[in-house]
């Protein structure tokens, strides 16, 4: 019962549905969630999910973070009621068309940059997901702008029957949430979900330089749109040297310069071409793209520049939670690294990370649960350390670093051993980091 779930109640209430809630929270943790539907008949069971609160029911919402063969829903289901999740109910309210983003790594900074290039391309656009909007919201309003954008997680395509969207973008598949899904193929089918009721007037557009994406290219009703980085595509975006290149339908080409571009990493190059894409499917000028990816500066805990001390640079990376995120994270640096890393592990394989540790990481400070695992892993792949706390991993790594070394929280995990979210994990990094230099080394170190 967080924004989404609140939302929602809000919306079914308004419809005449009869609403039952299932929470496994107690009612002291939920008094926000509570009073925002103070007034509205809701049925409540806090404290845990049992199976006679789900008998009767029509219909089941499933928040994102919930297990789809949960127990009660598993049972529910086998009896024939159907389970959909958020985004799969907002769609079927919605009159205006709809652009849903996913991927495993660059779906904020995507749907970000997509809503950022609409509204300066003069397009009116509501931006909604994970994002912090949920698209139910949007449909409770008066739906004015042209456009919705909206970022989807694996999580949320498990629960959709006749969701589609008039532009799918489908970023990237890396091992991620295998503490969820039983086999790597369940996690990359879930996500190529984001297709399946396209028709001939939609667009389907991928990355063409993974394979795991680039499958669904194939036997698609949509158009397929590409990007890559390595070739040129028949339409879509490619790389040319110190540029992006768009290919229209019509074989006529734009290119955008990227030299005043503020982000960096070989990953936001690709999130650009995707945005680029996407906003000249949706009819928008060159010369509007040009000036908004100019001034677009990225976003928090991903890949963000924090200070200099010392000449050596602090990068907030937080919300690299998987290995993939991570891997392109490594890559865009020439500097040598410090890697702080760790948490809780997701059961991912950490090996596609060996050869960039063993080439660019100076030093590993490890924390969290997974350590011991990565240690196993990667740590004899350079100097590292396993720390209990980020203020003793940031202080081990400022202290091994040279003028022109980049200190980098990439963790690979996720972060609720120790944090509420990847969010609060990067807030307390910063805060160390921006506290660097008021004492001694000798000081920062023994604390």
């Amino acid at each position: 019962m967080a924004r989404t779930g609140v939302a929602t109640v809000r919306f079914l209430a308004g419809k005449g549905a009869r609403v039952k809630v299932s929470e496994v929270k107690p009612a002291e943790k939920l008094e926000s969630a509570l009073k925002a539907l103070m007034g509205l008949k809701v049925e409540w069971e806090l404290g845990g999910h049992t199976l006679p609160f789900f008998s009767g029911v029509d219909l089941i919402v499933v928040s994102p973070g919930v297990p789809m063969d949960l127990e009660p829903l598993a049972k529910t289901r086998a009896k024939g009621v159907p389970l959909i999740s958020e985004v799969e109910l907002a769609s079927g309210f919605l009159r205006r068309p709809l652009i849903a983003i996913t991927g495993t790594n660059g779906k904020t900074t995507t749907t970000t940059l997509i809503g950022d290039l609409l509204r300066a391309s003069g397009k009116s656009a509501f931006v909604a997901g994970n994002i912090g909007n949920p698209l139910i919201e949007y449909v409770e309003s008066s739906q004015a702008e042209e456009w919705v954008v909206a970022e989807v997680s694996s999580f949320q395509l498990e629960g959709i029957s006749k969701f589609r969207p008039f532009i799918g973008v489908l970023l990237n598949i890396t091992e991620d949430h295998l503490d969820r899904y039983h086999t790597f193929e369940e996690y990359i089918r879930a996500k190529g979900r984001i297709f399946e009721n396209q028709e001939k007037g939609d667009y389907a557009l991928l990355n063409a330089d993974d394979p795991l994406t680039f499958r669904f290219a194939h036997q698609r009703k949509s158009q397929v749109v590409l990007f890559s980085a390595q070739r040129p595509v028949p339409m879509g975006c490619f790389l040319e040297k110190g540029g992006i290149l768009f290919q229209g339908g019509d074989g006529k080409r734009e290119r955008f310069e990227l030299d005043r571009l503020k982000i960096r990493g070989a990953h936001n190059l690709e999130n650009l071409m995707a945005t680029i894409a996407t906003c000249k499917i949706c009819g928008c000028r060159r010369e509007s793209l040009q000036r908004a990816i100019e001034e677009f500066k990225g976003l928090e805990h991903r890949l963000e520049w924090v200070r200099d001390v010392g000449g050596v640079s602090f990068y907030n990376d937080s919300k690299g939670t998987n290995v993939g995120s991570v891997a392109k994270s490594l890559m865009s640096f020439q500097e040598s690294i410090l890697l702080i890393a760790g948490g809780r592990d997701k059961g991912g394989d950490y090996g596609p990370l060996k050869k960039l540790v063993s080439q660019r990481v100076k030093g590993m400070a490890l924390l969290g649960e997974a350590r011991e695992r990565m240690f196993h892993a990667l740590g004899h792949l350079t100097e590292t350390v396993k720390v209990d706390t980020l203020k003793e991993a940031v202080c081990w790594a400022t202290a091994k670093a040279s003028p022109g070394d980049v200190v980098l929280l990439s963790p690979a995990c996720s972060s609720f051993d120790m944090f509420e979210n990847y969010e609060d994990r990067g807030r307390q990094f910063k805060s160390i980091v921006q506290g660097l230099g008021r004492k001694s080394m000798s000081e920062e170190i023994f604390l």
